[in-house]
């Protein structure tokens, strides 16, 4: 039993040392001022499965006779072993435990508000048919509960806006604004989000998923953002979040703790009213293509092997 959970230690910590080293390759191409911020979302949603699929585990489970060639590596294996012997094992797996069980209950809570609030706006729909409409297949709800304009939904997102916002907004800036928005509902940004953050459950003690959750969620917006460009709409948004985030409406719109990604995103829009060039983003996803496939070989070379004896 004890070797077993020390294999599972061994193959743990192999996968995160380069998933760490692709996350890090991740932040410095997405760093590069050209390429696509759509190239730059995808590539981190690609950071974000790596660091919670640990395939090497599976290629061992499944492959191990057909690969001979791989070697453990001594720099895990021997604080895996370590880790999982006597009473700082317990401690360890308490507090990893801990975390996991509080972040898994604040993610249910956030859910639970997010249906709650999907649940208004679908019982004004219901009272009210005028109160929503249809684009291009998904619906668009108005609610009295909803703060900033939001997709609701994993499999059959819809779009909900908050109650006034056709008052406050313009037809054109309103436009913008569901331009963004049918992005991240036709892209499915709610299921991927909800992977991902159950994935960060289990691994909350890992700084760099950290930062794969922040840049995740900062391209996803600028990644929408460059949709309405390509409609010609820029400055119809850069308006429509200036009024939405404007005094007048006391910040209520949209949540003060994401008033430096809208300040980006305004940032980011009135820099770039020209699509990116597309060459620069297929550079910059064939490099990291190279980057993750050499990562998953690395830990496939390191975890398909009877550890134990290589130990």
């Amino acid at each position: 039993m004890h070797e077993q959970i020390t294999r599972t230690m061994y193959y743990f910590g192999v996968h995160l040392l380069f998933a760490s080293l692709v996350c890090l390759a991740a932040w410095v191409l997405t760093s590069v001022p050209r390429g696509r911020a759509t190239t730059k979302y995808w590539i981190w949603v690609a950071t974000a499965l790596n660091f919670i699929s640990p395939l090497g585990a599976l290629v061992d489970e499944f492959g191990q006779p057909h690969l001979s060639w791989a070697r453990p590596l001594p720099l895990i294996g021997s604080p895996a072993a370590t880790l999982t012997e006597g009473s700082l094992a317990v401690v360890l797996f308490a507090i990893w435990f801990g975390g996991a069980a509080l972040m898994f209950t604040r993610l249910c809570l956030r859910l639970r508000a997010d249906h709650r609030n999907a649940g208004g706006a679908h019982s004004r729909v219901a009272l009210n048919p005028k109160a929503g409409l249809m684009i291009q297949g998904v619906p668009v709800r108005f609610s009295e509960k909803q703060e900033t304009p939001a997709v609701d939904g994993l499999l059959r997102p819809s779009i909900s806006l908050p109650s006034g916002i056709d008052r406050l907004l313009n037809r054109e800036e309103l436009d913008a604004v569901l331009v963004h928005e049918l992005r991240h509902a036709k892209r499915r940004d709610n299921l991927i989000r909800l992977i991902f953050e159950m994935g960060r459950c289990v691994l909350w003690f890992h700084p760099l998923i950290w930062v794969a959750g922040t840049r995740l969620a900062l391209y996803r917006e600028l990644s929408c953002d460059e949709s309405v460009i390509q409609s010609a709409r820029g400055e119809d948004l850069i308006s429509a979040l200036a009024k939405l985030a404007g005094p007048e409406k006391g910040g209520v719109l949209l949540q003060a703790t994401a008033s430096s990604l809208v300040r980006h995103r305004i940032s980011h829009l009135a820099a770039d009213q020209e699509p990116a060039s597309a060459t620069a983003g297929g550079l910059l996803a064939a490099a990291f293509c190279v980057v993750l496939l050499a990562g998953i070989f690395e830990t496939v070379a390191h975890t398909a092997c009877c550890f134990m004896g290589g130990h």
